[in-house]
């Protein structure tokens, strides 16, 4: 068995990102760890607050209760706080994650990573997917936590996490032609600009790995709504038709560090 940790920017992005993946190696018995960076401040603001409970408080149970649906072993809180998105004023905040000096957020993701002898370690593509300064620097970090392990952890597979924007973009026209209309705002378009002005994601070509994680669908969708402060009933995560959610969640797309470009169906435990 091995171990496979995943790299997050704040609670919740585990379960969009990796949820299938992680809940899929541990029901093959995998130890399966999760490391998140922020404490998600500049999230929703939920009514039922609790006299002294914070925003960042209920994120953090929310993601332990996450953590016991997906079968995560360990969770480990870095603690720097949410840097919001791009232009805000919270950029500026000194403890904002995107502040964080690279070398000594990256020396402790990797004390992490030696501590687990990780077999398989999961961050972000170059712009976070779409372009969130606290996901882009879970890129910056996690490739120079990568350098770092790069002699006690020869073997490490690092794969980043991405969207495959072209899959996005059939099944927004799929869906469109169905008369589907509950799947996503209506007016997203994933070749249009994100956060940082990139389109979302990575065009299939570039992708080397797709996780089939169709089987495991319902465990992620559970862990969504253990978020609940930020994933309501009302969400699209929570009210597409299952069949719906496992074809447009039943696949997690990956680049992986020193593979050619293509992208190919398998896991992360292959034995090639």
């Amino acid at each position: 068995m091995g171990t496979l940790v995943c790299f997050h920017a704040h609670p919740d992005d585990e379960s969009i990102a990796t949820g299938g993946s992680m809940a899929r190696a541990a029901a093959e018995g995998h130890r399966v760890v999760l490391i998140v960076a922020t404490d998600g401040i500049h999230g929703e603001v939920p009514d039922d607050l609790a006299p002294g409970e914070t925003l960042a408080d209920r994120r953090r149970d929310e993601t332990m209760r996450s953590a016991e649906v997906l079968g995560i072993r360990r969770v480990e809180f870095l603690d720097y706080h949410d840097s919001g998105m791009t232009g805000w004023d919270s950029n500026g905040h000194d403890d904002a994650f995107v502040n964080a000096d690279v070398d000594a957020a990256a020396e402790r993701v990797a004390a992490v990573l030696r501590d687990e002898r990780a077999d398989v370690f999961t961050i972000y593509d170059w712009h976070g997917g779409y372009g969130h300064p606290d996901h882009v620097q879970v890129h910056r970090v996690g490739r120079r936590a990568e350098e770092l392990v790069a002699d006690d952890l020869p073997g490490l597979l690092v794969a980043e996490s991405t969207m495959n924007r072209d899959a996005m973009r059939r099944f927004a026209a799929a869906a469109r032609d169905a008369g589907i209309d509950d799947v996503g705002p209506d007016d997203f378009d994933p070749d249009g600009p994100m956060d940082d002005g990139n389109p979302m994601g990575t065009p299939e070509a570039e992708l080397t790995l797709g996780v089939d994680v169709r089987a495991y669908a319902d465990v992620k969708r559970a862990s969504m709504a253990a978020h609940r402060s930020q994933v309501s009933d009302s969400s699209f995560f929570l009210t597409m038709p299952p069949e719906v959610f496992t074809e447009v969640f039943g696949t997690e797309w990956f680049v992986e560090h020193g593979r050619d470009p293509g992208p190919r169906s398998g896991w992360f435990f292959d034995a090639s």
